[in-house]
């Protein structure tokens, strides 16, 4: 596949409004504001365009709710907040390509209505803070930013907002919380933020890489690109692999390719030769895939039906001399520092995972154990404002379905049975 949103970025001077010109930059923007935005709406709509950031949610059907909302003015959000372990895809963008970025979400508020946008960057990336204000100078320099864009009289105005390192702040609004200086925790829904976002005002917060896709949609039109990869969820997909890999890094790769294909084609198989033990393929929070269940396209349709998830589609993959157990506790613990603490279920009882994790790992685990994480485990899925809580509950009970085995022999055969 012929490489779009990562094209260019092997230049070393990509990140320069000029060069990303030459490549054809912003002739996207000039086509959009020809067009009107129903219409720019209408494309998206009819491309199959679903949000990257891991929910997949349909873009031009959130658009078309913030669109039809009256109330203004109306906010345009980039989630750059990537906090998910094991994620690393949108940095190239940001790093290598923030002009495409910055083209994408200025098409998107000319369709929105939105004349304010904001980029929240997650605040371990302080490399991209500097290039991405450095592209914005140039882009309303040049006249790709501003009151008047191209001389059409369209308005946009763009700012980046550093976060201070809160995974919880990936989630919508929360993030919107922290926007407005708040503590970021998240919000009970409804109202969704495409009628009470930032300000109370109509607010559409899409991920880096959906935008970075609007200017390909414009380009090549809605029909050409509902045709790449999935018929379900077309389009390319960025794909940041980690672990045990030959050759780890960022693949743009049709949307529904397969998890093997990844790992054993783009990848080059496993590190060392070694067998393949497990693959988490999509973040963190996604559910684990031992190494027979592999054979699933990877997208927000199929996985579901493999058992998973494809989440950010974030790849991390185990070989066989990893301690499985381990990855499970390690992620927890992620979990119950990253919990905001505003549901109990969430914040009480991830530490209780873990604490009975750490039990296990020690040697000190009775035979009630994987049965109580388990109950534990369902006791917090479902009953939190945000996909936190699931997604720690998730990680516990996948990696006990799937690997089981691993968790009995670490228990003293002679407590099997007794009492937690």
């Amino acid at each position: 596949m012929e490489k779009y949103l990562l094209r260019n970025i092997d230049n070393p001077d990509s990140a320069d409004l000029d060069e990303y010109v030459k490549a054809g930059g912003y002739k996207a923007l000039a086509k959009a504001l020809e067009m009107t935005p129903a219409d720019i709406i209408g494309e998206v709509k009819g491309s199959g365009l679903r949000g990257r950031g891991g929910a997949g949610f349909p873009t031009g059907m959130k658009w078309s709710f913030a669109a039809a909302d009256p109330k203004r003015p109306k906010y345009l959000l980039c989630n750059a907040d990537e906090g998910e372990p094991g994620t690393f895809k949108d940095r190239p963008l940001l790093e290598k390509n923030p002009h495409l970025l910055i083209e994408g979400m200025v098409i998107s508020g000319y369709a929105l209505g939105a004349e304010y946008g904001y980029i929240y960057l997650r605040g371990e990336y302080p490399a991209a803070k500097d290039i991405l204000e450095g592209a914005i100078r140039q882009a309303r320099e040049k006249g790709y930013l501003g009151d008047n864009i191209l001389g059409k009289g369209i308005a946009f105005h763009l700012a980046v907002h550093q976060g201070a390192g809160a995974y919880i702040c990936g989630e919508e609004t929360a993030l919107i919380d922290s926007l407005e200086g708040k503590r970021g925790q998240p919000r009970i829904k409804p109202p969704f933020p495409v009628n009470e976002g930032y300000l109370s005002k109509p607010t559409v917060v899409n991920n880096v890489e959906t935008f970075a896709n609007i200017p390909y949609i414009l380009e090549i039109g809605a029909n050409a690109y509902s045709r790449i990869g999935s018929s379900d969820c077309p389009g390319p997909k960025l794909y940041s692999v980690s672990g045990h890999v030959k050759r780890p890094g960022v693949y743009e790769l049709p949307m529904g390719v397969t998890l093997r294909e990844i790992i054993y084609e783009h990848c080059g198989g496993i590190a060392g030769d070694k067998k393949l033990k497990a693959v988490i393929p999509g973040g963190i929070s996604t559910p684990v895939l031992p190494a027979d269940m592999i054979d699933c396209p990877m997208d927000f349709v199929s996985m579901p039906k493999h058992g998973s998830m494809l989440g950010s589609g974030a790849v991390m993959v185990f070989d066989e001399t990893v301690d499985l157990v381990k990855v499970c506790l390690r992620a927890t613990k992620f979990f119950e520092h990253e919990s905001c603490g505003k549901c109990t279920p969430c914040r009480e009882g991830v530490g209780w995972m873990r604490s009975i994790l750490e039990r296990i790992v020690n040697g000190a685990g009775t035979g009630g154990d994987i049965d109580l994480l388990l109950e534990v485990s369902k006791n917090i899925i479902g009953k939190t404002f945000c996909p936190l809580g699931d997604g720690a509950a998730s990680v516990v009970q996948h990696f006990i379905k799937h690997f089981r085995n691993e968790f009995e022999k670490r228990i003293d055969k002679s407590k099997v049975g007794a009492s937690a």
